[in-house]
């Protein structure tokens, strides 16, 4: 393994060996608590640009599951079509992998995509770093060449034009199957897996594209990564449908939540280091019933700034933060977090069969 070096922004260095792709990198610098699921969280879309840091220190154990993609082009066991983080860095990789399902080690994947990966870093100590001081950019850099410095930027870029689909897609055609159009800001499979599994046929389109042309039932607006104010195109769209006299089912997951809001007049706000994990307690706004969710986004709504008739949905029982949004009379809400887990808790998958059941009612 060859020695590398992870430079944060602020001049810290940390020390390590490459186990992946061998190339410098640079990207924002964030970090994850979950203890498993590297293979869905590298292949999130909503890690574009990011240099993933995993808390847990054992990784690689359990290796990496076949790339194999349903009929309707949906991976098996993956959340897209391939690894969008930028990087991995871990604290501890395990050459050898067992697992029942295992086909390859996360080294080889890695490799095979071109993404560098690092281990032997103290994470606890980076993570200590970026909690005091926030998420902020870094780079990875070969000991031996020295001169080839990488170069990122990440403040402001359009993250979801460059993972979002480019042309419409269908899934589940079938007559008297009620119509859901998805907009694609850099989805994860399994949401779409979650509403085929209900029932409905999804028309998949771009994060820019004028959906409401289209005949549909419902519309969902997806996850995906990076600022939702260089989203404004979309937002456009969706503020067009909210004034819609015919007035349909809306449901959104993390910068869909963002985008509803900013399309309802919401303000949003850019967190201190964001949400990763598995473990993020909600509890739902008006009662005592709480639920352990999986999270990946930076961003939060202001919930101070939803206009008179739109409230918080779910607040973040950590710091009190925004998960999500409800209009007070029609059919529309949102959550900042991941019913559809995968990986992580589903504890609240419930929220597809509401949506679904709006579609009927």
């Amino acid at each position: 393994m060859r020695n590398v070096t992870l430079i944060l922004d602020n001049g810290v260095r940390f020390s390590g060996k490459s186990f992946g792709y061998e190339a410098p990198v640079a990207g924002e610098v964030v970090f994850n608590t979950a203890m498993t699921g590297y293979p869905e969280s590298l292949t999130d879309p909503s890690y574009a640009g990011q240099l993933m840091t995993l808390t847990y220190p054992l990784v690689g154990n359990y290796g990496v599951p076949p790339f194999s993609m349903t009929s309707e082009g949906l991976a098996d066991f993956m959340e897209s079509d391939k690894i969008y983080a930028s990087a991995i860095i871990v604290s501890d990789y395990s050459e050898q992998y067992c697992h029942w399902n295992a086909v390859e080690s996360l080294a080889d994947w890695l490799k095979r995509e071109k993404v560098p990966g690092i281990t032997g870093i103290d994470t606890r100590e980076l993570t200590k770093v970026l909690r005091e001081h926030g998420v902020m950019m870094g780079k990875i850099v070969f000991d031996d060449e020295p001169d080839r410095i990488p170069t990122a930027e990440y403040e402001g870029v359009n993250y979801v034009a460059r993972v979002s689909c480019k042309e419409v897609i269908r899934y589940g055609s079938g007559e008297g199957r009620k119509r859901v159009v998805l907009v694609d800001c850099g989805v994860k499979h399994n949401i779409i897996r979650c509403l085929l599994k209900r029932g409905v046929e999804v028309i998949r389109v771009p994060w820019n594209y004028d959906f409401n042309s289209l005949e549909f039932d419902g519309l969902f607006l997806a996850n995906g990564p990076g600022d939702p104010d260089t989203c404004s195109e979309a937002v456009a769209h969706i503020r067009k449908f909210l004034e819609n006299e015919n007035v349909r089912p809306c449901m959104g997951i993390c910068m869909g939540n963002q985008l509803l809001s900013k399309a309802a007049g919401a303000s949003i706000y850019k967190l201190k280091y964001g949400h990763r994990s598995h473990n993020q307690p909600v509890r739902m706004v008006g009662t005592n019933r709480c639920f352990v969710t999986s999270q990946n986004h930076g961003y939060a709504v202001d919930s101070d700034t939803l206009p008179a008739e739109w409230k918080p949905f779910f607040v973040n029982m950590n710091d009190g933060s925004n998960e999500g949004i409800r209009h007070e009379s029609k059919p529309w809400f949102s959550a900042q977090f991941h019913p559809e887990a995968c990986s992580g808790p589903v504890d609240t998958e419930f929220l597809f069969d509401d949506f679904v059941k709006l579609l009927h009612d």
